[in-house]
């Protein structure tokens, strides 16, 4: 069997089973049924009953159930992901052994309240630098040693790529403000990209263009990247030189916010310093923030 072939079968066959055992976990009073209606053989909604609720027909959802190669529209996989009462995960997974391209993620209501977590996550990072991002480069929290080292604080901008142009501070303590800006402007374009019809991203590209000549003729080359690890040099007012290795990571469960870690790399002393600043010491001898 030619290994396309292989992979179909295999995706069907994940589909039906995926379906059915959705079917099997809602109750008919959960799909706002009657109660009652006779001793069921299984548990859960019949075929039928998910047709019906769905507004498509029976053969076609039993088609649908057993894999067959039948014509799936996203409206239709919506109508069925209701009634099963899928995830936000689940509602993907269903279009992917549908054969259909993945909605955008989203956050589902109970893992709103993930930032307490994340928190104590960029919290435990400590004494490196590590904050927190929405999706248009905003701060959304940072650790104590983000505000010491990377200049985090409350008269700037608050957004990623605004301050990175704008802060004077950043601009200033930044070896390395040259080669990272094209980086940076790429990365954000990538996310733009991924974005085309999201006005927050708009919004934040025209604040930037309007306040930095450099990011316009940065932006006019056209350039894109992924986001990844990201190479900063900070000259510190009282540790010196610090070299750091920034990793830009995503959280499946809050696809709209990002975790940025800082760490050490093994120059200039860097995690000594890092410890240091971090220290009562350090604490008592840093008079104001450095940018990076």
């Amino acid at each position: 069997m030619p290994a396309a072939e292989a992979t179909t079968n295999h995706r069907r066959n994940e589909l039906r089973e995926f379906l059915m055992s959705r079917r099997a976990r809602v109750s008919p009073e959960e799909a706002g049924l009657p109660a009652g209606g006779g001793r069921r053989r299984t548990p859960g909604l019949r075929r039928e009953e998910v047709a019906v609720l769905a507004g498509v027909g029976a053969s076609w959802y039993q088609w649908l159930e057993q894999g067959r190669d039948i014509s799936v529209s996203p409206q239709v996989l919506d109508a069925v992901a209701r009634v099963l009462r899928l995830s936000n995960a689940e509602r993907r997974h269903l279009y992917g052994l549908a054969g259909l391209n993945p909605p955008a993620p989203e956050v589902a209501p109970e893992k709103r309240d993930m930032c307490d977590g994340l928190r104590r996550l960029i919290d435990t990072w400590m004494p490196y630098p590590a904050h927190i991002m929405d999706r248009y480069y905003n701060y959304v929290m940072h650790n104590e040693a983000a505000a010491v080292v990377l200049g985090m604080r409350s008269d700037i901008r608050q957004n990623c790529l605004v301050d990175f142009f704008t802060d004077p501070m950043y601009r200033s303590r930044s070896r390395s403000w040259e080669r990272n800006a094209r980086t940076v402007v790429a990365q954000f374009r990538a996310a733009c990209a991924a974005n085309p019809d999201d006005e927050g991203f708009r919004e934040v590209l025209a604040e930037v263009s309007a306040a930095s000549p450099e990011f316009v003729g940065l932006w006019a080359e056209q350039d894109i990247e992924d986001g990844g690890q990201v190479r900063k040099e900070l000259a510190h007012p009282v540790a010196g030189l610090l070299v750091v290795e920034s990793t830009v990571m995503k959280v499946p469960a809050r696809p709209d916010l990002f975790i940025v870690l800082h760490t050490p790399l093994a120059e200039a002393n860097t995690a000594e310093k890092l410890e240091w600043l971090a220290s009562p010491e350090g604490r008592r001898g840093t008079m104001y923030p450095v940018a990076g």
